[in-house]
């Protein structure tokens, strides 16, 4: 385990533990794999299954059944030797020490969750294998470090186009649909629908309000003002004034296309210039930076919306209800083209009824029917109601969770799989490999 001193006798590590018989080495350790010039140890394979079961895992108790899991496992031990070298010898991947110790942290709260003490959790590490809970934590740090590394490699070759996604089999997609189902699931209810959502507008004199008040705050951070405690203090966004803007690491596709764009311009510690969405107008400043992600916080000036923009804008949310109702919704793609919100969803596809708020809920559990619903109004008495005009065009009960239900999701992870597969066996094909399970 880590943290056990050993040496080298010829090609045995032993364990520096007292023994009865006249110095007598116990071999404790072996080579079970060699990729490039690294060797993968038999230790390295039982601290695999030992954190498997001190997360709760139920492991075979056949023979057959653990040899098989293990030959899994060190399959993707390789696997990922392969992709930690690449990304060692990649310049552009970086990891630093606060991401791994803010994963393990992730990971040790995670599995200490499942035990009801912490009696309990330490006493599970114990059976796992792990001598204490920081030896845990240690081997966790490690394995943090690599899967940070592998994920990084992969999503730098992704955006290069050098894993592509490949296209699986039906066979292929049944055959993991079959061997990933476990016990029968149940599907939850759920609901596909189109809608045009209708947000209300500032006007031009409250939009020129927020643009002055955001450009003169602008000056003051750039005199050199903390960031995180202005935006505590002025902030309009609700879900990040309390952490100072913070929004944590986000990837390209997340975020509205002109914060995204500013986002993804600055380097760390830039502040940007007032950047306008939808919300209202940001300023944004970046912490850190990797090749798919960045590290950011924002201030967020929110313009007043008047009474009389959102009774424009309930207005047009039932002159397009009338619209649709006449024409059988055949206006749809016209009006949202036209009026809908942009950064806004205008079909919805088998989500669960649980994912929506409680406006939509409420509307689907009062009417089961297909078809245009009245005019739904999200956040009201907030300042800055939504109106949506919805069309629902699917419902399905809860059930038993079928092949069919998922087979999209099959595809999208398949793809994904059997491409980084394909560029795993390239690597295989150029690296010195010999496996000694």
């Amino acid at each position: 385990m880590i943290g056990r001193p050993v040496w080298v006798l010829g090609a045995a590590l032993v364990a520096a533990t007292p023994v009865v018989r006249a110095q007598q080495p116990v071999p404790v350790d072996r080579i079970v794999a060699i990729v490039g010039a690294q060797t993968i140890l038999n230790s390295q394979l039982e601290e695999e299954l030992a954190s498997a079961q001190a997360s709760g895992q139920t492991l075979p108790q056949d023979s057959a059944g653990r040899t098989a899991l293990r030959r899994r496992i060190l399959n993707s031990l390789v696997d990922m030797e392969l992709m930690v070298q690449q990304a060692e010898r990649d310049t552009t991947v970086k990891v630093t020490e606060q991401e791994v110790q803010d994963a393990v942290e992730a990971s040790v709260r995670n599995v200490r969750s499942r035990f009801p003490s912490e009696t309990e959790y330490v006493r599970q590490l114990r059976l796992a294998g792990f001598g204490s809970a920081e030896e845990y934590r240690r081997w966790l740090t490690e394995n943090q470090r690599r899967a940070i590394l592998s994920q990084r490699l992969q999503e730098n070759l992704r955006q290069k186009q050098l894993i592509k996604p490949i296209p699986p089999t039906d066979a292929q997609m049944r055959d993991f649909w079959e061997q990933y189902r476990g016990t029968p699931e149940k599907r939850p209810a759920s609901v596909s629908f189109r809608q045009v959502l209708i947000v209300p507008k500032p006007d031009s004199a409250a939009r020129a309000r927020a643009l002055a008040i955001a450009d003169s705050l602008l000056g003051v951070l750039r005199g050199g003002a903390d960031f995180a405690r202005t935006a505590r203090a002025l902030s309009a966004d609700s879900a990040t004034r309390d952490s100072g803007g913070s929004l944590g690491w986000f990837r390209r596709g997340t975020m509205v296309k002109p914060f995204e764009a500013a986002a993804f311009r600055l380097r760390p510690g830039e502040l940007s210039p007032v950047v306008e969405t939808n919300f209202g107008f940001h300023i944004i400043q970046v912490d850190r930076v990797q090749p798919a992600e960045v590290l950011a916080r924002h201030i967020l000036i929110a313009p007043v919306i008047s009474p009389q923009q959102i009774a424009r804008a309930r207005a047009l949310a039932d002159s397009i209800h009338d619209v649709m109702a006449r024409t059988a919704g055949a206006a749809f793609d016209t009006v949202a083209r036209l009026y809908a919100d942009e950064d806004a969803p205008k079909l919805v596809e088998s989500v669960p009824m649980s994912a929506f708020g409680p406006e939509y809920q409420r509307m689907f559990a009062a009417d089961t029917t297909l078809g245009l619903k009245p005019v739904v109004v999200i956040a009201e008495g907030s300042g800055r109601p939504q109106f949506s005009v919805i069309d629902v065009t699917k419902r399905l009960p809860e059930g038993d969770l079928s092949f069919d239900d998922v087979r999209e999701q099959i595809r999208g992870r398949l793809s994904q799989d059997l491409g980084l597969q394909h560029y795993l066996d390239r690597l295989r094909r150029q690296t010195y490999i010999d496996v000694r399970l």
